[in-house]
């Protein structure tokens, strides 16, 4: 989902695929249920696979016999249909939220295998130094995907700029935003393209994949959430797969060598500014946390 004040968190849009895949069928021998085995070619789904952890992971991962391609994203839409086709094995670029999000509407029984961390989303200006100095009446973006678009306002609202009516859920957008009691406006833009846009907006919210975009460090930030919020598991960023493959013990080594491996670890850190919280949570606790947030966005439908 990726990578970098609210009671609630919420961190990960449509541009073309930097990796065409139509027509592409899977290349894992891996199969589904329990079985795993040496010289594997796994196809991982990510956005960015010239982050640091994954040349790394990469590299883990053939000292245990496991041939991993990286395909590379443009946009976080496409990952997710491209492993329910079974184009790709596994991916990981969301958090939970996202991935409940994608279910729900597609009928997909993608599940999390694992956790990789969790990452504070910020606010970004070109033109001011502080969120203090952003003038009332100003234009703030976020991005347009909803669980994003949840997150951002969250972060906004910690920050003083807007009011919720709700007072701020995982299912919040800008018809949410209470214009009377709110210091600036809001408007929604597709996160790949908000970096561009910064210029031509008081301040906006960046996705982690897309600070370096727009010319600013993780440390530019004028404003973020706090990835160690007790209610931050619905954001904790996973590796995804078919609910077939959930148990597939070539993939679970997978999760393992990216959670323990130094290389990866560090390449991690790295990528995200130093901002990356990494964890190791227990698999049954991210699927009771799917399970939970699919009901509440089936419900908020």
């Amino acid at each position: 989902m990726s990578r970098r004040t609210t009671s609630l968190l919420a961190a990960l849009a449509a541009v073309p695929l930097v990796v065409a895949l139509a027509g592409c069928a899977t290349s894992s021998d891996a199969g589904s249920g329990d079985s795993g085995s040496s010289d594997e070619t796994v196809k991982i789904g990510v956005v960015g696979k010239g982050d640091p952890q994954w040349p790394a992971f990469v590299d883990a991962a053939a000292e245990e016999g496991i041939t991993v391609e990286l395909v590379d994203f443009g946009s976080y839409e496409q990952p997710n249909p491209a492993l329910s086709e079974g184009e790709i094995d596994l991916n990981q670029f969301q958090h939970i939220v996202y991935l409940a999000d994608y279910n729900v509407n597609s009928g997909s029984d993608l599940e999390p295998i694992g956790s990789t961390a969790i990452y504070p989303l910020g606010l970004y200006s070109k033109k001011y130094d502080d969120v203090d100095s952003i003038p009332e009446g100003e234009t703030v973006a976020v991005p347009d995907d909803a669980s994003n678009q949840a997150r951002a306002l969250l972060v906004l609202q910690s920050a003083g700029l807007i009011e919720l009516k709700s007072g701020g859920t995982i299912f919040s957008d800008i018809a949410d935003v209470d214009t009377a009691k709110s210091k600036v406006k809001v408007t929604a833009l597709e996160a790949a393209l908000i970096p561009t846009s910064l210029p031509d907006v008081a301040a906006a919210i960046i996705n982690n994949d897309f600070v370096e975009d727009a010319g600013l460090t993780f440390d530019d930030a004028i404003a973020q959430d706090d990835p160690e919020d007790p209610n931050a598991l619905p954001y904790v960023n996973i590796f995804a797969a078919r609910a077939e493959d959930a148990d597939n013990e070539t993939y679970l080594k997978l999760v393992e060598i990216f959670q323990t491996d130094e290389a990866v670890q560090k390449g991690l850190s790295e990528s995200s500014g130093n901002t990356a919280v990494a964890l190791q949570t227990p698999v049954e606790d991210l699927v009771a946390s799917l399970e939970k947030v699919q009901k509440d966005t089936e419900e908020n439908k």
